[in-house]
């Protein structure tokens, strides 16, 4: 029987890297899976800007206020190259916003198995769609799309995973961290992500085999 894999992800849902990343490893899973490997999927959530306001500013704007104008520049050639694998990055109408009740919404998703879509909506609606994804309204929205019902994980339950995921030693995202193997950190290249995945399902079939022969 083919192995399952189990991986789990450090994302944060306004980082242009998380986005490309894991579009990258969501293909690769999806390729793996259509070779028979069962592959699990857990979000860690990171805050880029922990404690940042949820009322929703212009990104590039934030972007340029704190950073300069090179990180306006670098932002629009991201774009360009993420561009080449699909990804629309709508920078010009994106919106800057803190992201707690973002992660949330994913835990929320991730008990009623629909994490990865829900995810992905998030990632989409911030950098193609230009929503606010800090305002309770349109999480709200974006959850009745995915079709998750919302109140079931408390507050809580978000800070202590993202202390959790801090007491990891994680500062940047994203972070792929699939069973069997060493960390990946960055948005690793779709052939280097469906590399680890198919070594995993092969360790984890190996030490399968050897613990049946016992």
């Amino acid at each position: 029987m083919p192995h399952s894999v189990k991986a789990q992800i450090a994302v944060d849902v306004i980082c242009s890297h998380s986005y490309l990343g894991y579009t990258r490893f969501a293909r690769a899973a999806n390729q793996v899976r259509a070779e028979g490997v069962e592959v699990t999927v857990e979000f860690l959530p990171f805050e880029l800007a922990p404690g940042a306001p949820a009322d929703g500013r212009p990104l590039l704007t934030v972007l340029e206020q704190t950073f300069g104008p090179q990180a306006v520049a670098g932002a629009l050639d991201f774009a360009e190259r993420a561009a080449r694998e699909g990804l629309r990055l709508a920078y010009g109408k994106a919106i800057a916003t803190g992201t707690f009740d973002a992660h949330r919404l994913i835990a929320e998703a991730a008990s009623q198995n629909k994490a990865e879509p829900m995810a992905e909506r998030l990632f989409r609606a911030h950098f193609t769609d230009g929503l606010h994804i800090g305002d309770p309204a349109t999480l709200a929205q974006l959850a009745t799309e995915v079709g998750v019902a919302t109140g079931s994980v408390p507050p809580s339950a978000v800070r202590a995973r993202l202390d959790r995921v801090r007491r990891l030693g994680i500062t940047g995202v994203p972070v792929f961290l699939i069973e069997n193997l060493p960390p990946l950190t960055g948005s690793q290249t779709e052939t280097t992500l469906l590399a680890a995945l198919r070594q995993a399902a092969a360790k984890g079939a190996h030490h399968e085999g050897e613990h049946r022969d016992r």
